[in-house]
Order: structure tokens, then sequence, then C-alpha cells
């Protein structure tokens, strides 16, 4: 699931601070590209930015188990991309702005989180190609005004070969299957499924079988990654609480959608155990990913201001204290993610894009705590 906010509507339709007693030598260089790119409070957790898209909307990039590739999606039309589909790209060494990358979805429908799975030769994602070739189509304006996600019920979840052939397909329930990601441990997937007709979390074995429920509360679930360790998970959820919040949730729902405008965050073990609320922020705090410590957690929110934009990324312990925000991009950033060597960050973002309606993939040192 693509998931655009207000502001991206209006576009398009943490770590604390360095240690101040650093010395000279340990003080990070930056390059003339960090300082066009990045701001100086920016620079303090990110250095040696590199931009890797160059047009279109591209986000949910993940790393190989070697942190050599990327996997992605992208709606760019110059890769003749009608909507999202799934691609991958050597980060290090090709060039995205004058060559097309490998597409490993089918071309047809629309996909969403891909992921790496162990050997690097194969990836796990989700699409609507059996439903129709055609890519399903985006929710109209809504008279009452909200903005809301599509669920698309033609979703299952797929994997596939580097040269982009489908190997098995690995759900077969009625309605959404999909936001699968991987464990480090190789083992687990986690995902999003409608199969109890509400969007909850489960997890399964990287050959579709054990699928196990996590979650059942009331609300959306969804976009969950696993600790480094593969004992926890993270994930954003919505908690409609008043009978008329819980009422417009379950009409939406039955009309294949739901209202993204709300959601905190909330980590669990790996069996469900133990869930907690991390964040109490309000408005929308997403797109969560364990910092290499397994101690905090990145994630993209809007909750610093009233417009419902700009969205930035922050950082939070797992017991919800120690909030710190690390980027002040006055458009969108999200979707971050660490490489399993931890020291790189890749995430999307509305910057440098000339004025245009473009998210593109971005990749920095960390060189935050």
């Amino acid at each position: 699931m693509r998931f655009y906010f207000p502001l991206l509507l209006i576009l398009i339709i943490a770590c604390g601070p360095k240690n101040s007693e650093q010395t000279a030598e340990s003080t990070p260089t930056h390059t003339a590209l960090d300082s066009a790119l990045l701001s100086e409070n920016e620079m303090k957790y990110l250095r040696n930015i590199k931009q890797l898209t160059f047009g279109g909307n591209n986000a949910e990039a993940y790393w190989s188990f070697d942190d050599e590739m990327l996997v992605f999606q992208s709606d760019y039309s110059g890769w003749g991309a009608e909507c999202d589909q799934i691609f991958y790209t050597n980060w290090k060494t090709d060039d995205l702005k004058n060559n097309m990358p490998q597409r490993l979805s089918t071309g047809l429908g629309r996909t969403t989180c891909s992921y790496f799975l162990p050997g690097n030769q194969s990836i796990v994602y989700a699409s609507t190609h059996l439903g129709g070739d055609d890519c399903p189509p985006v929710p109209e304006r809504r008279a009452d005004g909200k903005y809301v996600w599509p669920i698309y019920d033609s979703y299952d979840i797929f994997t596939a070969d580097m040269e982009g052939n489908i190997l098995e397909q690995l759900t077969n329930d009625p309605g959404y299957d999909g936001e699968a990601t991987l464990s480090p441990q190789g083992d687990k997937i986690v995902f999003t499924s409608m199969r109890t007709g509400d969007l909850e979390l489960f997890t399964m074995n990287i050959d579709g079988s054990d699928v196990k429920q996590i979650t059942s509360d009331l609300g959306y679930d969804g976009g969950a990654f696993f600790s480094p360790d593969g004992s926890k998970l993270v994930w954003r959820a919505s908690r409609p609480q008043t009978e008329e919040e819980k009422a417009e949730y379950l009409e939406l729902l039955a009309e294949g959608l739901v209202k993204p405008t709300e959601m905190e965050l909330y980590v669990s073990n790996v069996d469900g155990s133990d869930i907690r609320k991390i964040t109490d922020l309000g408005q929308a705090n997403w797109a969560p990913f364990f910092h290499p410590s397994g101690e905090k957690i990145i994630f993209a929110s809007n909750h610093h201001t009233e417009r419902g934009f700009p969205f930035n990324l922050y950082m939070i312990n797992l017991d919800g204290t120690g909030l710190v925000r690390i980027t002040e991009n006055d458009t969108f950033d999200a979707f971050p993610v660490f490489s399993n060597d931890g020291k790189h960050l890749v995430f999307s973002s509305n910057r440098n894009n000339g004025g245009t309606r473009d998210t593109n993939l971005f990749v920095a040192e960390w060189i935050g705590d």
C-alpha cells in the first residue's frame, strides 16, 4: 500500500545530538552535497547523502542482507510504470538518473511492500495483478472531506526471483493481504490481512506456512517490522475509541478504505504478547523501523503541526521517552530504514525535486547515536 498523506495530496493530487565534547578528529566531515540537501541540524545525524532516484514517486526501499542492493516501489512513467511497480538497484553504482533499474514485479496491477529473502536472490511483495491487468482506481476526493487510503481486496503476497519471475503465491485468502516484511533472522514474515474482517497483523514462515494472528483490537494494524534480533515487532495502528469513531472506521472498511490521519506506534513480542503503545503524539505517526540497537525506533510523523504537514523523521526509545527530531524538511520525509550493518539510512523525501511533485529515494551515512 502506498501511503500518501494530505501533504502529498497537495503535492501530487531519535537519538540525541552528538556530544558537545567531540574532538576535532571525531567531528563528521560533510560534503558540498550535504550542505545543499541537509540542514545544519540534520547533519548531526546524516552525512554523505546520495540521491538515488530522480522522477516519479519512489518509496519503501529495503536492503538486501549484504546491504549492496535496495528493492523499492516506484510509479515513475519514465520506467514504464502506470502505478507502483517493484524495482531493485545496486545503490552504490547504479545511475538511476540515466538508466532504468531492473523491474521485479509483473508490470500488471499495483504492487507494494517488497523485501529481500535470505540469499538475496529473491523477494517477497504484494500485488493486485491476479485481480486484473490494470492499475486499480485511486479513491476520488470524498464529499465529506475525509482523507482515505484504499485497501484493495485483490492484493496477495508473492515471491519472485531477480528476473521478475514469480516463484510462489504465499496467500490466497479472500481480501487484502499485504505489507509483508521479513525478520532479520530470515525465518518469519509479518504482514497485514483482512482475513478476520479487520486489518490485523499476522506472521508466517517464509513458505507461507504456520500463519499466526498477532493483533486483535479493532483498528488498522500495519506497516510492521521486526527488531534486529527478530524477537519484537513495531507497527502503526489506529484505535477508534468512541462509538462514533468505531462506526466510522467500520463503515470505511466496508468500502475498502481506511482513514490514516490518526495513528500511533505499538511494539510487542513477536508472538503478539506484551503489546505496548509507545507514542501518544496525536496526528499520524507511522513508517516505524528499529534502530540497530533494538532499543529505539525511527519513524515519520506530522505531530508537530496542525496543518497535516510537513512530515519529518523522529527517534524515540522503546519505552516512549527521549523523542528526538532527526530531519526538518518543510515538505515530506518518510520510510526511514537502517541498513543491516547500521551504517546507512535510506528514506523517501520531497527535497531537491525542483518544485515538482516527485518523491525520491536518498541514502546517507548514519552518524547519530
